[in-house]
């Protein structure tokens, strides 16, 4: 157990916090830089990464803390806040995906139909509703998590002390009911429905082209995969830790091994943080291609893409007085 806190969840989180920074930064510049109009698409996916980097940014806090043995020095007020925006991130992610998979279902299955419900301005409403909600939704945490003493060490408990796990325990359930298996369930269907209608060569009369259905796949396939490898475990480990700490808690085997795997699963489910922004550039070519332009021009002295510029410009030109003469000869 002391080489998973002082090995394993200061790697796994230092992995999440440098992919997870880099991903997430450079989706917000690309959207705020280089998006002219905002579609709901872009509407939740940019809420999706502040959501994330509220979480990121509080990663370093947590590996310093487990590469110090477990030692929290940062205070109270700091460890109830990194709880808070742990949380407050993990269910955002899920209600925006949610979202987002709501938005393609009536995409695909109601395109003429669902295009009153399909606008920015539902796509802001329902993004500020959310925050909102989830906000109301963790607030307990702030009361609930706090500093405590183990073996004479400081510590910030994950959830609360151990002392108060029964009345932790409706809360622990209501926030996985509300926070993952509803969302769960909504994203099931929808993927269900949509994969059924994608099957088919036309909707109501109009063919489906091969790039929106391969887009739409795609984006099915990453949201599947990081329900089934992020949330999932985690959540059901949650709840047995939960169970068993309240109502066994005298049958030691079975907390340790249940215990183990909770906090097994806890850092993975971080990694929805790099996978999140993958449903941004995964959908759309030229996404990819302004992102591998970002990372290139980092590596390229500026005077040469000026130069470039300038070349392209003149080809351009020239290009221009040809056609022109051509055309007076003619």
């Amino acid at each position: 157990m002391k080489t998973y806190k002082w090995v394993y969840l200061p790697v796994t989180y230092s992995f999440v916090f440098i992919l997870g920074l880099t991903l997430n930064g450079s989706l917000l510049w690309l959207v705020f830089s280089r998006t002219r109009s905002w579609s709901c698409s872009v509407v939740y996916m940019a809420n999706l990464a502040v959501a994330d980097l509220l979480y990121v940014l509080a990663l370093p806090l947590l590996i310093i803390s487990y590469a110090m043995e477990d030692f929290w020095p940062f205070g109270d007020i700091i460890c109830k806040t990194v709880r808070f925006f742990f949380y407050t991130n993990l269910h955002c992610g899920m209600m925006f995906l949610m979202c987002i998979s709501i938005h393609r279902l009536l995409g695909v299955c109601y395109p003429i139909k669902a295009m009153r419900y399909r606008t920015k301005r539902l796509a802001v409403l329902a993004s500020s509703m959310i925050w909102i909600l989830v906000t109301a939704e963790v607030l307990p945490t702030l009361v609930f998590a706090h500093t405590g003493f183990i073996n004479n060490t400081t510590v910030c408990f994950d959830m609360t002390s151990p002392g108060k796990f029964k009345q932790y325990f409706p809360y622990g359930l209501f926030l996985t009911v509300l926070g993952f298996l509803i969302p769960f369930l909504v994203i099931l269907i929808s993927n269900c429905t949509m994969v059924r209608v994608l099957s088919r060569q036309h909707v109501d009369g109009s063919p489906i082209g091969t790039a929106m259905r391969s887009k739409s796949v795609r984006t099915l396939l990453v949201v599947s995969l990081l329900f089934i490898v992020c949330f999932g475990p985690y959540h059901i480990t949650r709840t047995l830790y939960l169970f068993v700490r309240v109502y066994m808690a005298t049958n030691c085997k079975v907390l340790n091994v249940v215990m183990f795997s909770y906090k097994i699963w806890r850092p993975i489910v971080s990694l929805h943080c790099c996978v999140n922004p993958m449903l941004y550039f995964i959908g759309s070519d030229k996404k990819r291609k302004l992102l591998r332009t970002l990372f290139s021009r980092k590596r390229v002295h500026p005077s040469v893409w000026t130069v470039r510029a300038q070349l392209q410009a003149e080809k351009s030109s020239n290009g221009a007085s040809g056609i022109r003469n051509s055309g007076r000869h003619g």
